[in-house]
């Protein structure tokens, strides 16, 4: 990491943070972090504890031979190459702790929540000095995790099963172990596809907003090496700003959990803005007027009583929450069904159902376009080349509604901009060809729309470049490019 582009300043409302150390320009790397120790997710499914593929956990499993705890085939038949699982397979082989096979793999395995603390551990052993300089002083909330029912499941089944069964009485108090747990609750970041949390002590510094200016690539291919870049142009002694928590989410739900989880409440000026700096992310269409939206007056506060902004309709927070709840339940029930025709009419039943209780960007809006967008052109009679253009025009709209938001909450370059970036440009591409072939554009209209697919694709593409390349967006960099070549070689040949 180059040192000159970041420094740490210190105050007593923020504890440490990073600021820029100079101007940096959107898309440079402003510093690479290496995991302190990396594993599983709380609540993940069973995986390879090496490579973190997906395994069956029920009996007849891929396991480790030496073991017994999940290991991929391809991983188990090559135990002498382990570099994550290596020093955790030696504890349970010597101490003889079994792997308990369950029932359902595609649920929360409890037993793997005990391996990302003993690595922590286990690295701390490893590697004293870093663990001095650059882990020890990250806040771990004791405080707050004393007694709460978090802790006495830590208590239970991490601290008791590692000092008990794995035989590290003698070398780590139950104060050392909460403190190994709570620094990951408070400080670990999610690493590859949502099963995998890493302890990377740069990022950990960085500052929390629900506006971000950082970006940031795990590379699972280097060592889950983390490389963080400018997402916009950023003026030197101005935060570093990454996020904790899902941008796409409401500010109810934001702030739950962030206080459930880094027990804090957010005050970046999303938080404290009702409409979310304008987007109305979170607002209500007002039932009692034509033209009002319903707000809550005090967002960090989730019992805050909500009004109208244009008559005196006012409605109590709980009541807010519940229906919110209500509507998400039904979301949630959807993603459950088969992927196929009837998930997308579902989808798109139940997005015209809440047109008129949610201003159009609400997160709950939001989610659903994303889960249309996945669908429209993957799915038997909805291929890209069997939508008709009311559909293709579909699709486009339903993606640039959604960078209307990104733009506010994550702007600049970011993964998320490319990943729609991408989307988008199939259905102008086509919709392009659909109207050509029925002779209603053609010439200079037609050259425009397929340059306007060029320029995304383009942009597309360089944010892309920099995810690993065994990833799935890593992967899709490389369909993106043969794209780009293949629609610049056509718009080339165009009068």
């Amino acid at each position: 990491m180059s040192a000159e582009l970041y420094k740490v300043l210190e105050c007593p409302e923020m504890g440490r943070y990073g600021v820029a150390s100079r101007d940096l320009r959107a898309g440079e790397i402003a510093y690479e972090d290496t995991p302190f120790a990396i594993g599983p997710s709380v609540g993940s499914a069973p995986l390879c504890l090496e490579c973190a593929c997906p395994v069956d956990g029920c009996a007849g499993g891929a396991r480790c031979p030496r073991c017994g705890w999940p290991l991929c085939e391809e991983c188990g038949a090559e135990i002498e190459a382990s570099v994550y699982h290596k020093a955790e397979c030696e504890l349970f082989a010597k101490h003889e702790v079994k792997f308990q096979n369950v029932e359902d793999s595609s649920e929360a395995c409890v037993q793997l929540d005990c391996i990302t603390p003993l690595r922590v551990l286990l690295a701390k052993e490893a590697n004293p000095d870093r663990w001095n300089a650059e882990i020890v002083m990250m806040e771990d909330h004791r405080a707050e995790r004393d007694g709460n029912a978090f802790w006495k499941a830590d208590q239970s089944n991490v601290v008791a099963f590692l000092r008990d069964s794995c035989g590290l009485k003698d070398r780590c108090s139950e104060e050392l172990i909460q403190k190994a747990i709570g620094i990951l609750d408070v400080n670990a970041f999610e690493a590859h596809t949502c099963s995998l949390r890493g302890l990377y002590p740069k990022m950990g510094i960085m500052a929390h907003s629900c506006v971000t200016n950082v970006a940031h690539t795990v590379h699972p291919s280097k060592g889950y090496r983390l490389i963080a870049r400018a997402a916009v142009d950023i003026e030197e002694g101005a935060m570093l700003c990454t996020t904790y928590t899902h941008l796409l989410a409401g500010t109810r739900t934001r702030q739950a959990e962030l206080q459930r989880t880094k027990y804090f409440t957010c005050q970046c000026k999303r938080c404290l803005d009702p409409t979310e700096l304008g987007t109305h992310f979170s607002s209500m269409k007002c039932q009692k007027c034509d033209n009002g939206l319903v707000e809550s007056t005090k967002p960090t506060d989730e019992e805050a009583e909500w009004k109208c902004t244009h008559c005196e309709h006012k409605l109590k927070g709980a009541l807010i929450a519940k229906a919110i709840q209500v509507m998400q339940a039904e979301i949630d029930e959807l993603a459950y069904m088969e992927y196929g025709p009837e998930r997308l009419e579902s989808f798109e039943r139940v997005f015209k159902k809440y047109r008129s209780l949610l201003h159009p960007l609400h997160f709950i809006n939001t989610s659903i376009r994303h889960s249309l967008i996945e669908l429209y052109g993957r799915i038997p009679g909805y291929m890209m080349p069997e939508l008709p253009d009311i559909l293709l025009e579909r699709k486009i709209e339903l993606c640039k509604d959604i960078l209307r938001v990104i733009d506010v909450f994550e702007p600049g370059k970011s993964r998320s901009r490319a990943m729609l970036l991408y989307e988008l440009h199939a259905p102008i591409v086509v919709l392009a060809q659909s109207e050509f072939s029925q002779g209603s554009l053609g010439g200079e209209p037609l050259k425009k729309r397929l340059q306007e697919a060029v320029r995304l694709l383009e942009e597309c593409t360089e944010m892309l470049e920099w995810e690993d390349p065994t990833t799935p967006e890593g992967t899709l960099a490389d369909v993106a490019k043969q794209s780009l070549v293949q629609l610049k070689r056509t718009v080339q040949v165009l009068p």
